[in-house]
């Protein structure tokens, strides 16, 4: 959603750039910077809570091929 926003604002910029001073450009030129740093951090953050989350899992995982190998399930006898 966020980069859909990016690209919408982006095509926006452009669509005034004619229309604009120099000092105005730059300023949104500022803005794309701060916008493209922020949402560079995001993906990076979204990055690392994947790979905890992958983390998470093989050891979860692990830990329960352990238990199986340790008391093998038995069934009750009909």
């Amino acid at each position: 959603m966020k980069k859909v926003l990016f690209l919408a604002l982006a095509a926006a910029s452009f669509s005034f750039t004619a229309c604009e001073s120099k000092k105005e450009e730059a300023t949104e030129q500022a803005a794309d910077n701060v916008e493209a740093a922020g949402e560079a951090k995001a993906d990076a953050m979204e990055n690392q809570a994947d790979a905890v989350r992958d983390s998470a899992d093989a050891k979860s995982d692990a830990m329960e091929e352990s238990a199986d190998k340790m008391a093998p399930a038995t069934t009750p006898a009909q």
